[in-house]
């Protein structure tokens, strides 16, 4: 397996040899810029692939193994094939990347929002801050501030009751930042910020779409994209839905074991994968991380490794330490070792840590919510030595071969 690390570009908090120092070997980024809907060109694509990879003298090489992500525009959610210019343009993008040599590509298929957190640094036990999500306070979100239509048939009584005494609590600046927080994209989204207003129309543009409709048009998606990617040599992998249930009224079809055995059934390509994100899966008490890692594993091609802890209502969780939620990672871990030797060279899986506390000095710097260099540090240390232990530590340094 090889050590991956998302980077978000030259102007992220965390610099290449930071990545370096880490012990990573493999980068996971995408050209942020970019607006959603644009074609990636190649020259865009290389000139960041050799920013990444032109090593110093001396330095410990980097590869640009996954892309994460391509975003899929709007109007494909809505509309699947319908789309055609939007996947065209998607597929062009696809071609830019495989031409530059980088063989995964990761993607949601989340309508309006992408993930989705009401606190970015909630105080934990240790004095470190870790992302939560509060259903309390996302009800209070849903019925006074965005004010969606039918959200109240989303909530019992007491729930009700209990978000508008929530709100009721709220000064204006905790209400800004948790506008921010829901509407505003989180870093690495691959949606746009809203306002409440803009917000609004979005979730009215998907009236009609139920989770079987929402379905079609990711096979649709896939059935248009799959080809040109397994022509490519490209992996695509989808990322599960997170949280993994529906919200805002609006359906989630990554979310369950089921979901993606129906997505391989309708699109048997072998360019149709899977991102093992045992944070996102993990949230459902149903879903089990070692037995979904083992059925999918010839479809798993890039993995977030990260957990989550659900509290008194399961509806609400924390990210936890890497080692220390609801998942056994090692369990996790043992099934993707078993994958990875099954594999040729070359074909390994990379892993990321993901989510990392914030913690130590990062406490007192400008750091990319979600993605602090020491407590990602600390994940990967962490599922390094659980690797070790299994027999299989992860592979070191990698030069991209000559012409």
């Amino acid at each position: 397996m090889r050590q991956g690390w998302r980077w978000f570009g030259p102007e992220a908090p965390v610099t290449l040899d930071e990545v370096r120092q880490v012990g990573a070997t493999d980068v996971v980024s995408a050209l942020h810029e970019v607006p959603i809907g644009a074609v990636w060109t190649q020259a865009a694509v290389e000139a960041r692939r050799d920013l990444i990879e032109t090593t110093p003298p001396g330095r410990v090489p980097l590869r640009w193994s996954v892309v994460e992500s391509i975003p899929i525009p709007d109007a494909v959610k809505r509309t699947g094939a319908e789309a055609r210019g939007e996947i065209e343009s998607w597929i062009a993008s696809l071609e830019s990347v495989a031409k530059a040599g980088i063989g995964v590509v990761c993607y949601n298929f989340m309508p309006v929002v992408d993930w989705c957190r009401t606190e970015l640094d909630h105080v934990i036990e240790t004095g470190a801050t870790a992302m939560r999500f509060d259903i309390e306070t996302f009800a209070a979100f849903e019925l006074h501030i965005l004010e969606r239509p039918g959200a109240e048939r989303d909530y019992t009584d007491g729930e009700r009751a209990r978000a508008r005494t929530r709100f009721e609590a709220m000064g204006e600046r905790e209400v800004a930042d948790l506008t921010r927080n829901i509407a505003s994209a989180l870093p690495g989204s691959t949606t746009e910020p809203m306002t409440i207003p803009g917000f609004r129309d979005r979730l009215a543009q998907y009236g009609g779409v139920d989770a079987a409709r929402l379905r079609r048009h990711l096979v649709e998606f896939l059935q248009a994209v799959a080809p040109a990617a397994e022509a490519l040599g490209v992996k695509l992998t989808l990322h599960p839905d997170d949280p993994p249930r529906p919200l805002f009224g609006l359906p989630r079809v990554a979310s369950t074991a089921e979901d993606y055995a129906a997505l391989f059934e309708a699109v048997p390509s072998s360019a149709n994968g899977m991102c093992l994100c045992t944070g996102s899966l993990g949230v459902r008490p149903e879903n089990d991380l070692p037995a979904i890692a083992r059925r999918f594993s010839d479809r798993i091609h890039f993995a977030h490794l990260r957990n989550t802890r659900r509290e008194a209502d399961p509806r609400t969780f924390h990210e936890s330490a890497h080692l220390d939620g609801d998942t056994d990672m090692v369990a996790v871990l043992r099934e993707l070792v078993a994958e990875d030797r099954r594999r040729e060279r070359g074909q390994t899986i990379v892993f990321r840590s993901d989510h990392g506390h914030r913690m130590l000095d990062d406490l007192a710097k400008e750091v990319t919510p979600g993605y602090p260099a020491t407590g990602r540090m600390r994940g990967l240390a962490e599922l390094r030595g659980v690797l070790h232990a299994l027999g299989h530590p992860p592979e070191g340094t990698w030069a991209r071969p000559g012409p």
